[in-house]
C-alpha cells in the first residue's frame, strides 16, 4: 500500500498531462482537463466526417453550385481544393504533434502570432462555428416539418423540430464524446451508403452523353462564377479541420489527429468529386445547370426515383434529415470545445472550463451552445411570417446567413493558422528541417486568402441579397466585430492581466504548470509491507 510520511494513505488521482495522454497525480481540479482516451481514430473520423454532412452536400451545395454558379466544373473544383486543404493540412497536422489543445486554430494561432491574436481567433471560431450550427438547425427544422406533413399527416412550424432539435443535442452533447461519435458513425454510414447506391445507379444509367469526363476539363471552370462556387465548395470542406479539437481525448493525439486529417481531406475531396461527376452524368454535362436550375433541391431526389424508386427516395429523404442532425451534433461538440478552451484560459467565466465529473465533457460549454441556439432560432421564429407572407423565408434565411457566415470565419482561421505554423517553427529555429512543411502552408495561405477576397467580394450573391443590400458587408462584418472584439479583449489582457495573456493557447498545460506552483510539494511516498 501506498502512504505518506505521516502514516495516511494517499489516493492518487488521474489528471491530464500536457501531452493530453493522463497520468497518475495527485493534482486536484481533474475538472479542469477533458478526458483522455475517450476516442479513437475510427471515432475521431467519425465526428469530423459527420460535420461535412455529405448528403447535406450533394443534395444542397452541389446543386446550388450548378444552379446558381453554372460551374459545370464542378468535380475538378473538388479536386483543386483537395490539393489546397492537402497543402494546408501537412503544416496544421505536424503543428498538431506540439500543440494539443481543444482551442485548435486560436491554440495554434496563439503559439505561432502571439497571444493577442489567439484572442481574436478564439472570438472568431466561437462565431463562425456557432453560425454554422444555427444555420444547419434551420434547415433541419425545415426538412423535418416537411417529413411530418409528408407521411404522417402532421404539419407544424419548422421551428418546434428545430427547438426540439437544439434540446436533443443539448443532451447528447453533455455526454461521453464515445457515445457522441457511435450515434454519429451510425448517422454517416447510413449516408454514404445511400450516396454510393445512387451514384452507381447514376453511373449504370448515365444521361444521354454517356460517362463523360467533360466536367474535368479545365475550360469548364471559366465563368463570373468561379470565385462564388470557390466558398461554396470550401464550405463543403469543413469538418476535417476540427481534429485537433479532440486532441486532449485521444489516446494518441501525435499521430491519431493528424492521421485522421488527411483520411478525412482524401475522402471529402474523391468522394464529393465523383459524386459531383455523377450528377452531371446523371444529367448529361450539356444539361446539368438548366436541370438544376429547374430541379432545385429536389434535383437528387429527381434523379434518384425513376432510377431506384419511390421507396429509396423516401428512404433517402429520412437520412438526408438524419445526416444533418448527426452534422448539428459535431458543430455542437466542437463549440462546446471551443468554449471550455476559452474559459480555462481566461478568455471567457472560468465556469466554462470544466467538465462534468461522470462524463468528463465540457457540459457547460454545451449548455451555453444550447441556450445561445434557443434564442437564435426563437428570433427567427419570431419573424415566421415575413411582409411577403412566406413562412419558409427566416429558414431559408436562417441557413444561408449562418451557413456562409460561419465558412467565412472558418476561411480566416484556415488563413491564419497557415501562416501561424510558419511563425511557430521559424521561431523554434526548425525552419531548415521544416521547410517542405513551412513551403506547402506558405501556398495554402495564398490559396486560402485568394478565396477570401473572393468571399468577401461575392458575399451578397452567397447570400442571395439584391444589389446594392447592406446584407453583403453586415453579415461578413460578424466575423471582423468577432476578431475586432477578440483582438481587443487580448490587449487589455496583456496589459492588466499578464498572467492571463500568457496562458492563452496553452492549454491543460498551463493549468498544470499553474498548479505545480501553487502546492506545496507532496510528501515522499514509500511502501510498506
Amino acid at each position: 500500500m501506498l502512504t505518506s510520511s505521516t502514516g495516511k494513505q494517499s489516493r492518487p488521482r488521474r489528471t491530464g498531462r500536457p501531452d493530453g495522454t493522463g497520468e497518475i497525480s495527485t493534482f486536484k481540479g481533474q475538472e479542469r482537463a477533458l478526458r483522455a482516451g475517450r476516442i479513437g481514430t475510427p471515432g475521431l473520423l467519425l465526428s469530423v466526417l459527420a460535420a461535412s454532412a455529405p448528403l447535406m452536400v450533394v443534395a444542397g451545395v452541389m446543386v446550388t453550385t450548378y444552379q446558381v454558379m453554372g460551374i459545370v466544373g464542378q468535380p475538378l473544383l473538388f479536386v483543386i481544393l483537395g490539393v489546397v486543404m492537402a497543402l494546408f493540412g501537412v503544416g496544421y497536422a505536424e503543428m498538431s504533434r506540439h500543440v494539443h489543445n481543444a482551442g485548435a486554430f486560436y491554440a495554434y494561432i496563439a503559439r505561432g502570432l502571439g497571444g493577442t491574436a489567439g484572442a481574436g481567433a478564439s472570438f472568431v471560431a466561437l462565431a463562425a462555428y456557432s453560425a454554422l450550427q444555427f444555420g444547419i438547425y434551420g434547415i433541419f427544422g425545415f426538412e423535418m416539418a416537411g417529413l411530418l406533413d409528408k407521411h404522417l399527416g402532421f404539419t407544424v412550424a419548422w421551428w418546434v423540430p428545430a427547438l426540439l432539435g437544439v434540446a436533443v443535442i443539448g443532451v447528447l452533447g453533455a455526454l461521453k464524446i464515445d457515445l457522441n461519435a457511435k450515434v454519429l458513425g451510425v448517422l454517416l454510414a447510413a449516408e454514404v451508403a445511400l450516396i454510393v447506391v445512387f451514384d452507381v445507379a447514376f453511373a449504370t444509367d448515365p444521361g444521354p452523353q454517356g460517362l463523360s469526363l467533360h466536367a474535368f476539363d479545365p475550360a469548364t471552370l471559366g465563368g463570373a462564377g468561379l470565385g462564388t462556387a470557390l466558398c461554396f465548395a470550401v464550405a463543403a470542406f469543413v469538418g476535417f479541420e476540427q481534429a485537433p479539437v479532440y486532441a486532449e481525448e485521444t489516446s494518441r493525439p501525435q499521430t491519431v489527429v493528424a492521421r485522421v486529417m488527411f483520411l478525412a481531406v482524401g475522402f471529402v475531396a474523391v468522394f464529393f468529386a465523383l459524386s459531383s461527376w455523377l450528377i452531371g452524368v446523371a444529367t448529361g454535362p450539356g444539361h446539368v445547370v438548366d436541370t438544376a436550375g429547374k430541379e432545385g433541391p429536389n434535383l437528387i431526389f429527381a434523379l434518384a426515383g425513376p432510377r431506384l424508386g419511390g421507396t429509396f427516395t423516401d428512404v433517402l429523404h429520412v437520412f438526408f434529415v438524419t445526416g444533418i442532425f448527426a452534422s448539428m451534433l459535431s458543430f455542437h461538440n466542437v463549440v462546446a470545445r471551443y468554449a471550455f478552451a476559452m474559459g480555462r484560459e481566461g478568455l471567457l467565466p472560468a465556469a466554462l472550463g470544466r467538465t462534468a465529473r461522470s462524463s468528463g465533457a465540457p457540459a457547460l460549454g454545451s449548455l451555453l451552445q444550447s441556450v445561445i441556439s434557443l434564442l437564435v432560432v426563437g428570433a427567427f421564429a419570431l419573424t415566421d411570417r415575413m411582409p411577403d407572407g412566406d413562412p419558409a423565408t427566416p429558414v431559408l434565411k436562417l441557413f444561408t446567413w449562418g451557413g456562409n457566415v460561419g465558412a467565412l470565419g472558418v476561411i480566416v482561421l484556415m488563413a491564419t493558422a497557415s501562416v501561424a505554423v510558419i511563425a511557430f517553427f521559424l521561431r523554434r529555429g526548425a525552419g531548415r528541417a521544416q521547410a517542405g512543411r513551412l513551403l506547402a502552408a506558405g501556398l495554402a495561405a495564398l490559396a486560402l486568402l485568394t478565396v477570401l477576397v473572393y468571399a468577401v467580394k461575392d458575399f451578397g450573391v452567397l447570400v442571395s441579397a439584391g444589389q446594392g443590400s447592406a446584407l453583403g458587408w453586415v453579415l461578413p462584418g460578424v466575423i471582423g466585430l468577432a476578431a475586432v472584439v477578440g483582438l481587443g479583449y487580448g490587449r487589455v489582457l496583456r496589459a492588466r492581466r499578464p498572467e492571463v495573456h500568457a496562458r492563452i493557447g496553452l492549454g491543460n498545460e498551463a493549468f498544470q504548470l499553474e498548479k505545480a506552483a501553487s502546492v506545496p510539494p507532496v510528501p515522499t511516498l514509500r511502501e510498506e509491507s
